[in-house]
C-alpha cells in the first residue's frame, strides 16, 4: 500500500510546482489549489506514520490503516478533479492520468500481514492467562510473528521498542487509555523477548540483519523459567504460589522469585526480600546479587512503595497477600546456584585465550539468556548457542578491559573506547555491568593519558564513552565524580576542540547533588557561560544551558554564576533563538537566579532583558508565557521600579489574552501578578 500511495504522491508533487506557477486567480481556483495542498499533506502524514510507526502496532490496526489510505486517496482524487477544471489542457492531461490511476487503485492488506496481525491480537487477548506451561508457545508465536514483520536483528528490535515508546507517549497525551494499554503490552512482549534479537556479527553493517535464535533452539524453558535478571538465581523455582498467575518481576525477590513479604532496598538500588538479602550478606558477600556491584554500605531500607504495589496486585488478581517471609527457601540451594554460576563464569574467563574474539558482538548480560540448572553439577541443559553467547559477552568485556589496562598504544586503546561508547549508547544493562566491573576507572585512566598526549580525538572518545556510561545511572556518575573526573574536565576545557564532549559530560554530572557545589565553584561556570555566547554548535550550547540550569538550582552557586556573566549569556539566547526549548530553559534559569536579591538586581539592570521577557508574553508558547509571568512576578515583587519597566513594555494586552487563552496554572500566576 505504501509503495502505491508513495508513487502517486510523487507524481502529484512533480506537477504541483507547475500548478502553482499557473497562478489561478479565481476564488474557486485558489480553493482548489489549497485543497490539493491539504490532500498532499494528508497523504504524506499517512506515509510518514507507516514508516515511523511500530510494525507490531501497524499489524494489529490493519483495518484502520486501510481506512487512512482510502481517505488520503479520496482527498487526492477530489482535489485533483477540481484542479483539472482550472488548468491548461497540457497539464490537465497529466492530472487526468493520475485521477484515472487513483480510480483504479484499491488498497488491501497483504494476507501475510493480516495473518500476523491476527496472531498478535490472539497473544494480546491471552494476556495474563499465559502461565508457565505455555510460555514457550507464546515465545514461539511471538518469534514467528516478529520475524514475518522483518524484526530479525538487534537493531530492528531496538527501533521497534523506540516506536512503541513513542506510541505510548502519544496515547498518554491523547488520554487514550485503551490504546495505551495495548501498546504497553506490546512493549512488554518486545522487552521480554529482546534476547532473541541479537546480532552475531561485530560490525555495524546490519542491512541483512542476523536472524534471531529460535526459542526452540535454546532448549525447553519448562525447566529454567526466566526470571528476567539473567543471574544465578534464574533456575530457582517459586514455591507456594497461591495463583496460577505469575506476579510481575518487580514484585518478586530476585533470590527467592516469590512475592515479597518485607521488601527492602540495598545500596545498589535493587529490592530484595529482607530474609533473603540478610542471608546473602550474612554469608560474607558485599556485592549486589543482581548487578554484582560492590555495595557502599550494608544497611537495608524498607521499600513501602513496592509493598503497596504487592498488596494492590494481590487484590486485583485474587491472590493472598504474603503473611510472612518464604518458609521454603532453601539457602543451600541458593549457595549451590551461586557457586555453580561462579564456576561457570570462571570457566568462561579461562577459555578467553583460546577463543577468537572476532565476529562476536558484546550484548547485555541480562539479554544473553544464560540459565543455571540448580539440580546437577554440569549444567547439562545449557544449549550451545547460549554458551556461545555467555562466552562472547565475557570475552568481549575482558578483552576491552585488558586492552585499556595493559595496551600501551593509545591508538589501539582509542578503537576499543569507541566500541565501548557505541555499546553503551542504548544499552542500560551494559552500563550497569560495566559500571560495577572497573570500566569507570579504566576509562578515566584512558582520558587522563589522552590529555597528557594532547590527542583531541582520544579525549572526545573517552569523554563520550564516560557520558554514555553515566546516562540514567546515578551510581556510575557518583563513581566518576569520586574518582576525580572534574579535574580531568578542567584540563579538557582549555582546548577549544574538546568543548563539545566536555560540555556533555558536565551536563551529565550536574544532575548529581554532591557535584553541584563543586561544579559551581570551579572553572566550569565561566566556561559554560562563555559557551552560551560563543559561535559554537547548537547542541553544545543546549548542553551548557541545561548544565547551568542544574547548577543554578543550588542557591550557593548564584553569586558565582552572576560573576561569570551568565545574565548576558542568557539574554543573548533569549533574543536570538526562536526554539521554545531554548526560551523555556533560559527563563527557568532566570527564575533560579531571581531567588536572591543580587540575581534580581542583575536581571533588572540588564538592558532589554525585561523587554525580552515581555515579548515572550506575546509570541511564546503557553509554557513559555507561564514561565515569563512567574519570572516577572518574582522580579516585580517589592520592586516598584521593575513594575514600572514592565508596564512601559506594554504587557497589558498580552496579559488580557493570557487570562482568556493561557494555561490554568498560568492564569493563577497571572492573578497574583
Amino acid at each position: 500500500m505504501c509503495k502505491i500511495l508513495s508513487a502517486i504522491y510523487c507524481k502529484v508533487i512533480s506537477v504541483f510546482p507547475t500548478l502553482e506557477a499557473a497562478r489561478p486567480r479565481s476564488k474557486s481556483g485558489i480553493q482548489a489549489l489549497c485543497s490539493l495542498h491539504v490532500a498532499l499533506e494528508k497523504a504524506k502524514n499517512v506515509l510518514q506514520h507507516c514508516s515511523e510507526c511500530s510494525k507490531l502496532y501497524l499489524a494489529i490496526t490493519g483495518d484502520s490503516v486501510i481506512l487512512k489510505f482510502e481517505k488520503a486517496r479520496c482527498a487526492l482524487q477530489d482535489s485533483l478533479r477540481h484542479i483539472d477544471d482550472i488548468v491548461p489542457q497540457s497539464i490537465g492531461s497529466q492530472i487526468q492520468k493520475i485521477v484515472n490511476e487513483l480510480d483504479d487503485t484499491v488498497f488491501t492488506l497483504d494476507p501475510l500481514e493480516k495473518h500476523v496481525g491476527d496472531e498478535i491480537i490472539a497473544l494480546l487477548q491471552k494476556g495474563e492467562k499465559i502461565n508457565n506451561s505455555n510460555v514457550n508457545n507464546e515465545l514461539e508465536c511471538f518469534h514467528q510473528a516478529a520475524t514475518k514483520l522483518g524484526i530479525t536483528s538487534s537493531r530492528a528490535a531496538l527501533t521497534e521498542r523506540r516506536a512503541l515508546k513513542k506510541l505510548i507517549e502519544r496515547a498518554r497525551v491523547e488520554e487514550d487509555k485503551r490504546k495505551e494499554s495495548i501498546v504497553v503490552h506490546l512493549l512488554h512482549l518486545m522487552r521480554k523477548y529482546s534476547k532473541l534479537f541479537r546480532s552475531e556479527i561485530s560490525d555495524d553493517n546490519d542491512s541483512q540483519g542476523s536472524t534471531p535464535c529460535s526459542p526452540t533452539v535454546q532448549g525447553s524453558l519448562d525447566d529454567c523459567e526466566p526470571s528476567g535478571n539473567g543471574h544465578p538465581f534464574e533456575g530457582l523455582k517459586p514455591n507456594n504460589r497461591r495463583s496460577g498467575q505469575m506476579p510481575p518481576e518487580e514484585l518478586r525477590c530476585p533470590i527467592s522469585l516469590q512475592l515479597m513479604y518485607d521488601p527492602v532496598v540495598i545500596a545498589s538500588g535493587q529490592t530484595y526480600e529482607r530474609i533473603c538479602i540478610e542471608k546473602w550478606i550474612g554469608d560474607g558477600h558485599n556485592t549486589c546479587p543482581k548487578t554484582q556491584q560492590k555495595l557502599s554500605h550494608l544497611s537495608l531500607t524498607p521499600n513501602y512503595c513496592v509493598k503497596g504495589l504487592i498488596a494492590s496486585w494481590c487484590e486485583q488478581n485474587g491472590v493472598y497477600i504474603p503473611d510472612g517471609p518464604p518458609e521454603s527457601l532453601d539457602h543451600n540451594n541458593v549457595r549451590l546456584a551461586l557457586s555453580e554460576s561462579e564456576s561457570a563464569i570462571s570457566r568462561a574467563m579461562d577459555s578467553v585465550g583460546s577463543c577468537n574474539p572476532k565476529g562476536v558482538k558484546a550484548i547485555p548480560l541480562e539479554e544473553c539468556g544464560t540459565t543455571e540448572e540448580v539440580e546437577g553439577n554440569e549444567m547439562e541443559n545449557l544449549s550451545p548457542k547460549l554458551e556461545e553467547c555467555e562466552l562472547g559477552l565475557l570475552e568481549s568485556y575482558q578483552h576491552f578491559l585488558s586492552v585499556l589496562d595493559e595496551e600501551e598504544d593509545l591508538r589501539k586503546k582509542c578503537i576499543v573506547v569507541e566500541q565501548i561508547r557505541l555499546l553503551l549508547k542504548d544499552d542500560e544493562e551494559a552500563r550497569i555491568f560495566m559500571g560495577g566491573n572497573g570500566f569507570v576507572e579504566a576509562l578515566l585512566r584512558f582520558l587522563d593519558s589522552a590529555l597528557h598526549e594532547g590527542n583531541v580525538m582520544a579525549q572526545e572518545s573517552g569523554a563520550m564513552a564516560l557520558f554514555n556510561l553515566a546516562v540514567n545511572n546515578s551510581r556510575n556518575k557518583e563513581m566518576m565524580f569520586a574518582a576525580g573526573v572534574i579535574s580531568l574536565l578542567e584540563e579538557m576545557i582549555s582546548n577549544p576542540n574538546s568543548h563539545g564532549s566536555a560540555t556533555a559530560l558536565y551536563l551529565n554530572l550536574s544532575f548529581l547533588e554532591e557535584a553541584k557545589p563543586v561544579i559551581g565553584s570551579s572553572p566550569a561556570v565561566p566556561f559554560l557561560t562563555q559557551i552560551l555566547r560563543a559561535n559554537t554548535e547548537p547542541q553544545c550550547k543546549l548542553d551548557a544551558l541545561h548544565a547551568l540550569y542544574n547548577v543554578s538550582t543550588l542557591p550557593s552557586n548564584i553569586l558565582n554564576l552572576i560573576s561569570a556573566g551568565i545574565v548576558s549569556g542568557l539574554q543573548s539566547l533569549l533574543a536570538a533563538s526562536g526554539d521554545h526549548r531554548w526560551a523555556e530553559k533560559v527563563i527557568a534559569v532566570l527564575i533560579n537566579l531571581a531567588s536572591c536579591q543580587s540575581g534580581k538586581d542583575e536581571i533588572i539592570s540588564a538592558p532589554g532583558l525585561i523587554g525580552g521577557l515581555a515579548t515572550m508574553l506575546d509570541i511564546g508558547e503557553p509554557i513559555e508565557q507561564e514561565q515569563a509571568v512567574s519570572c516577572l512576578l518574582i522580579l516585580c515583587k517589592g520592586n516598584e521600579k521593575c513594575s514600572q519597566i514592565v508596564l512601559q513594555e506594554g504587557v497589558i494586552p498580552a496579559l488580557v489574552s493570557m487570562s482568556v487563552n493561557g494555561t490554568s496554572r498560568g492564569k493563577i500566576r497571572l492573578g497574583n501578578f
